[in-house]
């Protein structure tokens, strides 16, 4: 899987701009502010039909334009495809070969994309909401229907978290409405948990032994998930749901007194340890970035695992903050076989011969030469 080319109207600092890339190792050179972030963000947009950066599609947009557009045609099992994401105040629209797709859950996953920036040090030390979106995209690029269970589960749950605040102020109010929106919270929670954990079994049976690698053999990765309820990860979602209902029925009293849902996959943590001890908590920076880095290259894996292909890699400006072994892991393992675009300062103080083969891109003020 790979991208052939890219083409952007009125996206962040570029007015119009037509790229063609080479199917292996893409170096995208800038000074800061210059637009090489945003490129990368564009093809992290094509992917997820989301900014990795930013919740407001409108900053995406040319200040004094009406719309932003991102084009991009793709090699995807030996066929080319044309995807296209459109951006206005009114919303976005999707297009997999010509065609608009209705639904996001029917166009995540038309290009798997694995970004790594040094935001994403964060998966490891950052706080859990980071770790919950790291895994719903993730499980999104693979499970398009994730992504409807998600959306479903996030109005559900602010409908839910708003009659909570009603019932917080008259305390002896009926309940019905809220066990009717209990009920349907459940159903897609019960989904959205038993996804978890069968994604969160396949990252450890990449991880461990990549991080086993990274570390020489002297660190021991484990990933455990944390949920809000008491429950075995082999379980179905059934049995999740039962078990559910059984804890909403304890809490529902504490919920309407703090008016908000205190239970479900919202809440829900992952927790790496590292030689059994939590690299969140007592790691050192460099075992919290071994940790990251082999979270990221298992995605790769997995996604080829799960998919058949392996998915196109955006490594924003993160090599600096890796160093010279980290570099070499990293770079060692994506070459000849994942289609990379690199942002950098500069290239100097990277030798690996990885990126002395690469197609070199100058970003200039919104220009690319």
């Amino acid at each position: 899987m790979h991208i052939e080319k890219l083409e952007l109207t009125n996206y962040r600092n570029y007015d119009q701009l037509e790229i063609a890339f080479d199917d292996q190792i893409n170096v995208i050179i800038g000074e800061n502010a210059q637009g090489k972030t945003n490129l990368m963000e564009a093809i992290y947009v094509l992917s997820f039909a989301r900014s990795h950066r930013t919740p407001r599609e409108k900053e995406l947009i040319q200040w004094d334009k009406d719309y932003a557009k991102i084009e991009g045609r793709i090699t995807k099992r030996n066929q080319s495809v044309p995807l296209q994401i459109s951006i206005t105040s009114k919303g976005k629209k999707a297009k997999v070969n010509h065609l608009e797709q209705h639904r996001l859950s029917d166009y995540i996953g038309s290009v798997n994309v694995v970004m790594f920036a040094p935001e994403d040090l964060t998966i490891v030390k950052g706080a859990p909401q980071i770790r919950r979106r790291f895994m719903d995209m993730e499980l999104g690029q693979i499970q398009p229907t994730y992504i409807y269970h998600l959306a479903q589960y996030q109005k559900v749950l602010k409908q839910r978290n708003h009659l909570l605040k009603q019932l917080q102020r008259k305390p002896n109010s009926d309940t019905t409405m809220l066990e009717v929106l209990t009920d349907q919270l459940i159903e897609h929670a019960s989904i959205l948990l038993e996804r978890r954990f069968i994604y969160l079994e396949l990252l450890r049976k990449w991880a461990e032994p990549i991080h086993r690698g990274i570390s020489r053999e002297l660190e021991q990765l484990e990933i455990q998930y944390s949920p809000t309820i008491e429950v075995s990860e082999e379980a179905n979602k059934e049995k999740i749901g039962n078990i559910y209902q059984m804890k909403f029925s304890d809490v529902k009293q504490k919920e309407i007194e703090r008016g908000t849902t205190l239970v479900g996959p919202h809440r829900d943590d992952l927790i790496f340890y590292v030689n059994g001890k939590d690299v969140q908590t007592y790691g050192s920076q460099g075992q919290q970035r071994t940790t990251a880095l082999s979270i990221k290259l298992a995605e790769i894996e997995l996604i080829y695992q799960e998919v058949g292909e392996y998915p196109i890699l955006l490594l924003d400006d993160v090599l600096s903050e890796l160093d010279d072994y980290r570099q070499s892991h990293l770079l060692n393992t994506i070459q000849g076989k994942v289609q990379t675009f690199v942002s950098t300062t500069s290239v100097e103080g990277i030798p690996h011969e990885t990126l002395q083969q690469a197609e070199l891109f100058r970003v200039t003020n919104g220009v690319v030469n």
